[in-house]
């Protein structure tokens, strides 16, 4: 009885499981971009990149510091002999016995000049430190613009499939009523035989559009770390109803705001630098040094206060004949980052009229299709008075109500696609991130 009552509760919790998991979660378009951007993998990269290149340039900025080395020994001696040059006496028995050496010193070197070698090691790395945040923030683009194409996706199939059900009901009505119709002789079996082939026509689109609503749900909540069994619903207020402002018309935000651009240039100028560093190869080192020293040699030296301080100049003389090569290889890989954002700025600006381009399309096709689905309306109320009229077959009932339901979803992408379009177009300019921090503030 008792392990009834347990499989009892097991049932009922795991019910409650299975309902909880089936639940639909809605989720505005900005929720979605802030989750991805907190749980994205990229993101924790590009994020841990950044700290390392920061930690990278610390650690060059630590090379201005002084060297301070403190060394000690402790060494035993097997009865060292000692012949003192400076003692004269022959006597034997004066000899001290020597079995232990200890020494202990503390040197510094502060440097002082190497060729502007430190400065410029600084600059550089700061210019990459800056190109990899650059990269992060190109990266933050990235990953928001995913989210909004699956979003839209998502949004389309599910307007696609509540419209499919909605004409579904009415087709399976009308197979109804000509069951009746051809019972009485009225149609010929044709004729309903055809409407349950429209039927099943709307059930394969239904069963494929549901396919594409299921492998996208699950692409949107991998890329938001979300329980795959979530059913993301997205509600239309939370995407349709939006209003695109500011739209880019040419491709200047783009080169002002591209991210990528950006860390290209930072490279650049990084690439610029590490030839300053490569020459300073030629011009010696120069380095303020002291030390202090101590040494106690058993029973014949102790040195206390030892100190010492002066300047250590050396020079590679090898440099005069290496370095020329070094240089021309820093001077080639400067040549390689102006190549690469010269290619770049193409690709930006192809980018962005193209993205022009596929708005203004989207917004002509956006009044087209509320055109296209007002005249499938009334043409279909034509055609089904004339039917019922006897004035038309079932060829042309069953032609005007496919051409209704094309013209019905066709507009209600229409807005998801110019809106989908209008953020690609922020995207390729480099403005999007930036317009979902503004919506925050």
């Amino acid at each position: 009885m008792k392990a009834s009552k347990f499989m009892l509760f097991g049932i009922f919790f795991i019910g409650i499981s299975a309902v909880e998991a089936q639940q639909k979660t809605s989720l505005t378009l900005t929720e979605a971009i802030d989750m991805a951007w907190s749980k994205s993998n990229e993101i924790t990269l590009a994020n841990t990149k950044i700290k390392t290149k920061k930690l990278e340039l610390q650690a060059t900025k630590n090379n201005q510091y002084p060297d301070l080395k403190l060394s000690g020994q402790y060494q035993r001696l097997a009865n060292a002999g000692i012949n003192f040059k400076l003692n004269q006496s022959s006597d034997p028995q004066q000899m001290p016995v020597v079995n232990q050496l200890m020494v202990g010193q503390l040197n510094a070197t502060v440097p002082v000049f190497a060729g502007f070698k430190l400065q410029n090691s600084i600059k550089a790395q700061d210019y990459l430190y800056q190109a990899e945040m650059a990269n992060a923030e190109q990266t933050k683009e990235e990953i928001a613009l995913r989210v909004i194409e699956y979003y839209a996706n998502l949004y389309k199939a599910q307007k696609t499939i509540e419209i499919l059900k909605e004409n579904q009901k009415s087709a399976k009505q009308r197979v109804k009523d000509f069951i009746e119709l051809e019972k009485n002789g009225i149609i010929p079996r044709n004729d309903l035989l055809k409407s349950k082939l429209q039927v099943s026509k709307i059930q394969l689109s239904l069963d494929e559009t549901t396919n594409n609503l299921k492998t996208i749900n699950f692409y949107l909540t991998t890329l938001l770390k979300l329980n795959p069994e979530t059913q993301l619903e997205i509600r239309e207020a939370d995407f349709a109803d939006f209003q695109m402002t500011n739209v880019p018309t040419n491709e200047l935000p783009a080169l002002e705001n591209r991210k990528d651009l950006k860390a290209l240039q930072h490279q650049g100028k990084a690439s610029e630098t590490s030839v300053k560093i490569s020459k300073g190869s030629y011009y010696p080192t120069i380095a303020l040094v002291g030390g202090y020293t101590a040494l106690d040699l058993s029973n014949v030296i102790t040195v206390q206060n030892a100190m010492n301080v002066g300047v250590g100049i050396s020079y590679d003389l090898s440099m005069l004949l290496k370095n020329g090569t070094l240089v021309k290889i820093a001077e080639n890989k400067v040549i390689e980052v102006q190549n690469n954002e010269a290619i770049l700025t193409d690709y930006i600006r192809t980018q962005v009229k193209k993205a022009i381009e596929d708005y203004d399309l989207a917004l002509k096709q956006t009044v087209v299709y509320e055109e296209a689905q007002e005249q499938a309306t009334e043409n279909y109320r034509i055609v089904k008075d004339k039917y019922d009229n006897g004035l038309s077959d079932t060829n042309d009932l069953l032609e005007a109500d496919v051409e209704q339901l094309n013209s019905k979803i066709n507009k209600a992408l229409a807005k998801a696609n110019s809106i989908q379009k209008y953020y690609e177009l922020l995207s390729v300019t480099g403005q999007l991130s930036q317009s979902f921090n503004l919506a925050h503030k």
